[in-house]
C-alpha cells in the first residue's frame, strides 16, 4: 500500500475541465500531515507511517496523547491515522511534512475513506430501497412496512442479515477509483470528481486507488470492444 493523506472535506461545487465540460467536485483540505511516527519491519513487525492532521487544544488530550504528538514537535493533533507503507520505501522521521502536492496530481485516481451522514433509526424503505405496499385495492395501515420475515414451523427463526428497519448511516464507507481533476498545492486543496462520504467538515483519508489497474484494464477492453 502506499502513504495517503488525512483531510478535511469541504463540501462540493462544479469546476470546467480543459476540455471545456462542467463537472461536479469535492473540495478536501489534504493535509499538510505531518509524520508523528515511522514504524518498520525490523523493530515492529511491518512497515506503516502515523500522520496526524489538525489541532487540538493540549488540556483537551489525555497526557499519553499529548506526549505522543509532542514528539513531532509540532503541537496536538486532532486525529492519527497510521498508513501502511512498504517495507524499504523512503525512510521518514517525526515531524517531517507532507504536502498534497507531493503525492497527487491532475487525473490521479483516489479511495476516499470517511464516515457517512447518520440518519438515525430508518424504515426499509429509506434503509434498503424496499418498495412499500399499493396505496389502494384495501391496503389498510400497511403501506410502508417490510412484508414477512420469515416462517412459522421451518426454519422457526430470522436469519442473519435480513433486511429490516435499523441504524442507517454513520458507518465507514470507502469510495474507489475517484479522479483527481485539480490540486491546488498553496491552498492544501483536491478537487475530486463525483462525491465522497460524509458530511461538510468531517475528516476523511486520502490514498492512491487500489484497484486502478483494474479500471483501467476495464476501460482499455471497453474500448477495444467499440472498435
Amino acid at each position: 500500500m502506499a502513504l495517503g493523506l488525512i483531510g478535511k472535506k469541504i463540501g462540493m461545487t462544479q469546476v470546467y475541465t480543459d476540455s471545456g465540460t462542467l463537472v461536479s467536485v469535492t473540495v478536501i483540505e489534504a493535509g499538510p500531515c505531518t509524520v508523528v511516527q515511522a514504524k518498520t519491519a525490523a523493530t515492529d513487525g511491518y512497515a506503516s507511517v502515523q500522520l496526524g492532521f489538525g489541532e487540538k487544544k493540549a488540556q483537551r488530550a489525555s497526557k499519553a496523547y499529548r506526549e505522543h504528538c509532542l514528539k513531532a514537535g509540532k503541537g496536538v493533533f486532532r486525529v492519527l491515522k497510521e498508513f501502511r507503507v512498504e517495507d524499504g520505501s523512503d525512510p521518514m522521521t517525526p515531524g517531517q511534512e507532507v504536502a498534497v502536492g507531493a503525492l497527487f496530481k491532475a487525473g490521479d485516481l483516489i479511495d476516499v475513506t470517511g464516515t457517512s451522514k447518520g440518519r438515525g433509526f430508518a424504515g426499509v424503505i429509506k434503509r434498503h430501497g424496499f418498495a412499500g405496499f399499493p396505496a389502494s385495492h384495501g391496503t389498510h395501515e400497511y403501506f410502508r412496512h417490510g412484508g414477512a420475515i420469515g416462517n412459522r414451523s421451518y426454519p422457526g427463526r430470522v436469519f442473519k442479515g435480513k433486511r429490516m428497519a435499523g441504524q442507517y448511516g454513520a458507518e465507514r464507507i470507502t469510495t474507489q477509483n475517484l479522479e483527481v481533476v485539480e490540486v491546488r498545492e498553496e491552498q492544501n486543496l483536491l478537487f475530486v470528481r463525483g462525491a465522497v462520504p460524509g458530511a461538510r467538515g468531517g475528516l476523511v483519508s486520502v490514498r492512491p486507488a487500489a484497484k486502478a489497474d483494474q479500471r483501467i484494464g476495464d476501460s482499455e477492453t471497453a474500448a477495444g470492444a467499440t472498435k
